[in-house]
C-alpha cells in the first residue's frame, strides 16, 4: 500500500475523483460531477493505492474563523448542518463520552468525502487515510480539532479511530441519516 498526500493547490488526478464518485455519490443516484466539493482546491487530499489503483480516499479543509461546518452541497442537492461548538455563540456541550467540547477548538478542520472501494474494505486503508489527514492538518494548519458528519454505518469506523459523536441524529437530504463527530487533536500534538 502507498499513501499519497496532496496539499491545497496541488493537482488532483481524475482517478481520485472517480473513486469518490463511485463510493459516495453513485450509490445515492447523484450525477457525475457531484463528487466535486466546494473548497477542494483549498483542501488536503489523501488516498491509498494498492498496485497503482486508488482504493481509499479522504479530504480535510480548514474551517475559517467564521465557518461553523454547515455546507450547502449544490452538486448533490444536499446540505449539512453546523457544528454548534464552532458557532459564534459558543455553548458548552458534552460529547457522547461525557467530555466537554471546547473551548479551544480552532484552528479546526472538517473531514469530508471519506470512502473505500468495496473490494478494498476491511484492510485498514481508510484508517490510514484518516490518520494522515489528521497529521497533515496539524502540521499544515496547527489544527486543534477535527469535525465531520458521519453516515450512521460509518460511526463504528470513526469511533475506532478516536472520534466521538455529539448531538442528535439528523437527516441530510439525498444522503440519509447522520450524526456529528469530533476529535480533539491535542493528544496527537504531544
Amino acid at each position: 500500500m502507498k499513501t499519497i498526500v496532496k496539499h491545497p493547490g496541488d493537482l488532483i488526478s481524475q482517478e481520485y475523483f472517480d473513486v469518490r464518485y463511485e463510493v459516495l455519490r453513485k450509490p445515492l443516484g447523484a450525477p457525475k460531477g457531484s463528487e466535486q466539493l466546494a473548497k477542494d482546491n483549498d483542501a488536503i487530499h489523501v488516498w491509498a493505492e494498492i498496485e497503482g489503483q486508488i482504493a481509499a480516499v479522504g479530504r480535510a479543509h480548514l474551517l475559517e474563523d467564521d465557518e461553523d461546518g454547515s455546507v450547502v452541497d449544490v452538486n448533490a442537492d444536499s446540505a449539512c448542518p453546523a457544528f454548534p461548538p464552532l458557532s459564534d455563540e459558543y455553548m458548552e456541550m458534552e460529547d457522547d463520552s461525557g467530555t466537554i467540547i471546547g473551548p479551544n477548538l480552532r484552528p479546526a478542520i472538517q473531514v469530508r468525502a471519506m470512502g473505500t472501494l468495496d473490494e478494498y474494505q476491511g484492510r485498514g486503508l481508510a484508517s490510514k487515510v484518516l490518520s494522515v489527514l489528521e497529521t497533515e492538518s496539524i502540521q499544515l494548519w496547527n489544527a486543534n480539532s477535527g469535525w465531520l458528519q458521519a453516515r450512521m454505518e460509518a460511526i463504528p469506523f470513526y469511533e475506532a479511530n478516536g472520534w466521538c459523536c455529539f448531538g442528535p441524529e439528523y437527516h441530510i437530504p439525498n444522503v440519509g441519516p447522520h450524526v456529528s463527530m469530533w476529535k480533539n487533536f491535542e493528544t496527537l500534538k504531544r
